[in-house]
């Protein structure tokens, strides 16, 4: 008898004998069975298949983890995979593959609301995500970080951190399943940079969201597919304001690439600038540097089209200039690449303290970037922010 007959058989004693002989034979049939709710409609076997199922249930933990996950990750394709997983649950599968997920049910995540608990939250996600593995198995463990870090405050249940905790609970979940190193590193970078597309708003600079954009890839497609996927709100315009911010921000970023792919990577003037600033004269020594800040730029290690002292001070740090006197280097890597009278403003703007302050933690003590509630959010783009780390949205 083929796995797909098991969610049309009778509720009867026959069928719980007939499930118990097929998962006996093979206990992976239960993630097999799991798919084929996934794959129709949501359709769940009749209770006494449901019972066998449960009861035979423990026979997974004999099987080889490599056979296991491309079972799973086919339970997650599937396009109603939220009642997939929830039978999985019911079944007692899935909290020893993973108690961190197990955790989550009734875990609330708004004081009064039960049905926001993150297993409901999550399973929703995973059915919204866009139908790539990557992007379903960082969509299933996205909040696993949630678990502990709850706390309460008098402005309610928080999650501080969640992302970056996530992570590293998911390196546990890639040594009990495996997965290859790129998928495992993919995952493991959307879970951690789930929430970093919520601090977008249009008071970013360009050079926010290029930052943004050099920060993010390879990623980036996934990350703005699985930030779609978890906005589950049902508020009032608020998922369309969520869906809205993150199509801006990704129109801005492919805005911003073709822009730059049209325009050199270096302002006209650097070449002056390095001759004034380490006194060279003209020559083929100029030409290289720029060409070595160039490498820089595709590299990622420099930003392209900044300021000239920018480019200044990095080739003095990186002492890649020949015959320059050291206290001149030094002089110009403290000054951030300025020479004399504007390094001399820069000093005195600093000491009256124009100056921006340190850049702003993303999370505040009063909001943990939950993409389901409002926020004042402070934005993850440090000075390059219209408003400074003060500013609201």
């Amino acid at each position: 008898m083929s796995t797909p007959t098991v969610l049309e058989l009778p509720d009867d004693a026959g069928t719980a004998a007939r499930v118990r002989e097929l998962v006996s034979e093979d206990p992976l049939v239960l993630l097999d069975v799991a798919a084929q709710i996934a794959e129709t409609r949501g359709v769940w076997p009749a209770d006494a298949a449901s019972q066998a199922a449960s009861d035979e249930a423990t026979r997974l933990a004999t099987v080889e983890p490599a056979k296991v996950r491309p079972r799973l990750e086919r339970v997650l394709m599937g396009r109603d995979v939220d009642h997939a997983l929830e039978w999985l649950l019911q079944i007692g599968v899935l909290a020893p593959m993973f108690p961190e997920l197990a955790a989550t049910v009734d875990l609330v995540q708004e004081e009064g609301r039960q049905h926001k608990d993150v297993w409901a939250h999550t399973k929703q996600v995973v059915k919204q995500a866009v139908r790539r593995p990557d992007v379903r198995w960082a969509a299933l463990l996205h909040d696993i970080g949630k678990v502990p870090t709850r706390t309460y405050t008098d402005k309610g249940v928080h999650f501080h951190g969640h992302a970056e905790v996530g992570a590293r609970m998911f390196d546990r979940v890639a040594n009990r399943l495996p997965f290859d190193r790129d998928q495992r590193r993919t995952v493991r970078f959307l879970i951690k940079h789930h929430l970093r597309t919520n601090q977008y708003s249009d008071t970013w600079t360009d050079s926010a969201v290029r930052r943004f954009h050099r920060e993010m890839l390879p990623h980036l497609r996934d990350l703005l597919d699985l930030s779609r996927a978890d906005i589950t709100s049902k508020r009032p315009g608020r998922r369309k304001q969520l869906l809205d911010q993150i199509s801006a921000l990704a129109d801005r970023v492919e805005r911003l690439a073709e822009e730059d792919a049209k325009q050199p990577p270096l302002p006209t003037g650097v070449g002056n600038a390095i001759m004034a600033a380490f006194q060279l004269p003209p020559s083929k020594l100029i030409g290289d540097l720029k060409k070595a800040l160039e490498g820089a730029i595709e590299r990622g290690e420099l930003e392209a089209r900044r300021e000239d002292p920018y480019y200044v001070a990095y080739l003095a740090r990186a002492q890649m200039v020949p015959g320059v006197d050291p206290e001149r280097a030094a002089a110009l890597i403290a000054a951030g690449g300025l020479t004399d009278q504007d390094a001399a403003d820069a000093d005195d703007a600093e000491a009256e303290g124009d100056l921006e302050g340190p850049v702003p933690e993303r999370e505040d003590d009063h909001d943990d970037g939950d993409p389901d509630r409002p926020r004042e959010g402070r934005l993850d783009c440090g000075p390059d922010c219209v408003g400074g780390p003060d500013h609201k949205h």
